[in-house]
């Protein structure tokens, strides 16, 4: 059955860092190609990376990538800082820019094209959320402008039938995408804090999480794993098969 077409494809490069928005990509059993493939690990947190929770301002970094996709090496990663200086991945004053801003040790981590664990990820390799959800979600919180990125999505489904929150009802069924990629849709995504904050300037306003919860029951869009990667693309169709 078609339910829609992919609206937005976004991918992380940085975890934490805001993300790019891209037409294409190649979909991977751990997910978007890329998506949070280099991390800060918080030396004062052993086995844990350092993530907006810690340091907001690490949503005002810009990440992407710049070139080809390949199985053997990662494209560039450039990165453009808050106050507009383009830096890229491994710079040492990204690391010092870091430590300063979150008073934190940090270090650098970065995994390969064709593996990024769980975990750097989030707690399934894809996200999805819809237009008609994020429409109604503004309209409950009542702010004139609700960015989708504060949710950190891999994909907007623009959906042929605008019913908000439909895709609660799709957990245990399979999603094709286009003409290769399918995903399994696992369950909903349990919000915190991250949600809160501003992509734009990094302050907070925790209303946003308060109407969640008491409207979502603090969930909002869909975790999926992969079941069959391949290339997608900005318009493709998207199907729910069982």
């Amino acid at each position: 059955m078609l339910v829609g077409h992919i609206k937005e494809i976004v991918r992380h490069p940085v975890k934490s860092f805001r993300g790019e928005s891209v037409q294409k990509t190649n979909v991977m059993q751990y997910g978007v190609y890329g998506d949070r493939s280099h991390a800060f690990l918080d030396e004062t947190r052993p086995g844990k990376f350092l993530t907006i929770t810690q340091h907001q301002k690490m949503v005002q970094y810009q990440a992407r990538f710049v070139g080809e996709e390949s199985m053997v090496a990662y494209p560039t990663v450039e990165i453009t800082s808050p106050e507009g200086k383009v830096i890229t991945w491994g710079d040492e004053d990204l690391l010092r820019a870091m430590e300063n801003e979150s008073k934190r040790k940090v270090s650098f981590i970065e995994y390969s094209p064709t593996h990024v664990p769980l975990g750097a990820i989030e707690a399934e390799p894809i996200q999805l959320v819809t237009d008609a959800s994020l429409n109604e979600l503004q309209t409950i919180w009542g702010k004139d402008h609700l960015d989708h990125l504060r949710f950190r999505p891999n994909f907007v489904i623009s959906l042929t039938d605008k019913i908000p929150f439909i895709e609660q009802t799709w957990f245990g069924k399979r999603m094709k995408i286009g003409r290769d990629v399918e995903i399994e849709l696992r369950r909903p995504c349990e919000r915190c804090m991250i949600i809160t904050v501003n992509p734009d300037d990094a302050k907070r306003d925790p209303t946003l999480q308060k109407a969640v919860q008491k409207n979502c029951d603090n969930h909002f869009g869909v975790y999926a794993s992969v079941t069959r990667t391949g290339e997608i693309g900005v318009g493709d169709e998207v199907f729910l098969l069982d």
